[in-house]
């Protein structure tokens, strides 16, 4: 997680403080570096997870048709891209999905190897224990703090667990983490293309999976943030941090949860002009970045700060950040 000073800077300076702040260059330089591979590819069937996959590819207009996006996020111009059919999870990779990975390959997640990653501080409020261990709060983004011990496995810290929440998207997932899934499940990462094509379920130019208008008859169709940010969440979605992975109504493709709950990494690097000059079919990203790109907002989004709940939109961090509302969908070549 990024230091009080810069977590304060990435965060009033992106407008990315609520969504996931970067981990600390210091935290980060003060432990030996891990392999990013991950355990070798299976040569064996894919393993039985949680979620099925469905077909999409195509060509689209990818980028923000409304100009709702932040200029520094590179979300315009608006292009043609033409995508190979690819299979896409329809949800989130699940803390079940996650601990038959770790259970059947002994892998260390990046939070777990520098022993601390970002907690949403609201979260801490039902478990009072894990509030001895945080290590750090930062002036003007107090919402996030750095907390000693938590990972997937204990998302809120020391004291926390999954036991109620095995079918919860799994959070504390590092970029370097999900591609160690991917080479253990037979899948890989969608690219930030294939990832919006996926998201719209077939909708042509709307802000949101479902269309333009945030509620459908008064009701809520993803889990953000409703109140006052960072204040007062009134929970009108029913939930204060991550929603089941199936909850809600899925998009026309069939897809859970293409946005809000948590930022889905993609395979790509992020570059802000990257729009401006990036193939037309199958583009995989610039070659070379610090930062990957994450999409599709968390339960941590208000139009009041990010608005990244848009299908458009996008974000990015380095590929060793985790924290408590950043976890993965995974994507397979078409059968």
């Amino acid at each position: 997680m990024t230091t009080t000073g810069d977590l304060s800077a990435a965060g009033e300076q992106n407008g990315h403080s609520c969504c996931a702040p970067a981990v600390s260059r210091a935290v980060a330089d003060s432990h030996p570096s891990k392999p990013v591979a991950g355990p070798p590819v299976r040569s064996e069937p894919t393993p039985a997870l949680s979620f099925d996959f469905v077909t999409s590819g195509g060509t689209f207009d990818m980028g923000d048709p409304f100009g709702d996006g932040h200029p520094s996020d590179g979300e315009g111009p608006r292009h043609r891209v033409s995508l190979t059919e690819f299979e896409i999870a329809t949800t989130s990779v699940t803390n079940d999905d996650f601990a038959r990975f770790v259970a059947d390959t002994g892998y260390v997640t990046t939070a777990e190897h520098l022993g601390t990653s970002a907690v949403f501080a609201m979260l801490l409020e039902s478990n009072p224990g894990a509030r001895a261990h945080v290590l750090g709060r930062a002036p003007g983004v107090p919402w996030w703090v750095e907390v000693s011990g938590a990972n997937w496995a204990a998302p809120e810290g020391p004291g926390s667990t999954i036991d109620s929440r095995g079918d919860h998207p799994v959070v504390h997932i590092s970029w370097d983490d999900a591609r160690a899934f991917c080479n253990w499940s037979g899948t890989r990462l969608p690219s930030e293309a294939e990832w919006e094509l996926a998201a719209r379920g077939g909708l042509k130019g709307r802000r949101y999976p479902w269309g333009n208008r945030l509620l459908i008859d008064g009701e809520w169709n993803c889990n953000i943030w409703q109140g006052e940010f960072p204040r007062m969440n009134t929970l009108d979605d029913g939930f204060v941090g991550t929603a089941p992975a199936r909850h809600f109504t899925p998009n026309g493709l069939g897809l859970y949860n293409p946005v809000g709950n948590v930022w889905e990494w993609c395979a790509d690097w992020f570059a802000r002009d990257y729009y401006q000059h990036s193939p037309h079919t199958d583009p995989r990203g610039p070659d070379t970045g610090e930062k990957r790109i994450m999409r599709g907002g968390s339960f941590l989004c208000h139009d009041s700060y990010c608005n990244r709940y848009r299908v458009a939109a996008r974000s990015s961090n380095t590929p060793d950040s985790s924290a408590s509302n950043i976890g993965f969908r995974v994507v397979r070549e078409a059968h």
